[in-house]
């Protein structure tokens, strides 16, 4: 069975990766900080999928762990066909004079370092192989920007060119890579820029259709399922009341 190392999987769009491909036979390595919640994820999709599922807690933050983990991978798992780099976060809502440091160290070492950390330690497994695909979740914030998301958007737009980066450097090596860019989708993505402020998260999805997690995750899949010949560069996955970032059409 094909192997899939989806990071930032305990919930959200990570979670909905992960029960994607169980229900298509991959077995799993799933990836997030927090250790209790990702391993009752584990459980549950081993239990109805039947697949093996690998749980490696550790924050992306941390290149030393990121580098164990993956080195001490049992041997059953340790020939990765797709790395999904799914963790990332926003952290606040300001204007650059008013930003606070300690919520831009955190965007810039999850959502670029991270996603870094991850690739150089998996990237030389699918070289081995000469095969893999490494699938990076951007967002419409890497396309575009919006009012006082100055960082969080320049974070975005680096995992952009990251993308590009990455799939000029790979492809000589029989590895695919991509990305999906979602526009707004209702996760905890919001509770989490907001502190933990469930009432103003609340707000940013009333009025319109927004994107579930699974939207994305279907496309993620959908992406991943295409021929070995073909590899889709970029998808852009907007709610229909959201032509661009920054501005919604509310009921």
């Amino acid at each position: 069975m094909s192997i899939a190392f989806i990071t930032g999987a305990s919930s959200g769009i990570g979670a909905a990766c992960a029960k994607i491909f169980a229900q298509n036979n991959y077995n799993l390595i799933l990836n997030a900080r927090r250790s209790e919640k990702v391993n009752h994820i584990a459980n549950e999709i081993s239990q109805r999928y039947g697949v093996k599922v690998h749980v490696a807690s550790f924050d992306v933050r941390d290149k030393d762990a990121v580098q164990k983990a993956v080195d001490q991978l049992p041997t059953e798992f340790s020939s990765i066909d797709v790395l999904v780099n799914n963790a990332g976060l926003a952290k606040g809502l300001t204007k650059i004079h008013e930003g606070d440091t300690d919520h831009w160290d955190q965007m810039i070492d999850t959502n670029i370092k991270g996603l870094l950390y991850m690739s150089r330690a998996v990237a030389p497994l699918m070289v081995a192989n000469k095969s893999g695909h490494v699938i990076n979740i951007g967002s419409i914030a890497g396309k575009e920007v919006y009012e006082n998301g100055n960082v969080y958007c320049s974070t975005k737009h680096a995992v952009d060119a990251l993308n590009r980066s990455m799939r000029n450097e790979l492809c000589e090596h029989g590895i695919r890579v991509s990305a999906v860019n979602p526009g707004a989708v209702e996760t905890e993505f919001s509770v989490v820029r907001f502190d933990g402020d469930a009432e103003r998260a609340k707000k940013v999805y009333q009025g319109f259709d927004n994107l579930r997690a699974e939207d994305i995750a279907e496309t993620v899949f959908w992406v991943n399922s295409r021929p070995a010949h073909v590899n889709i560069n970029d998808v852009i996955v907007m709610p229909m009341a959201q032509p661009r970032a920054g501005f919604v059409h509310r009921k």
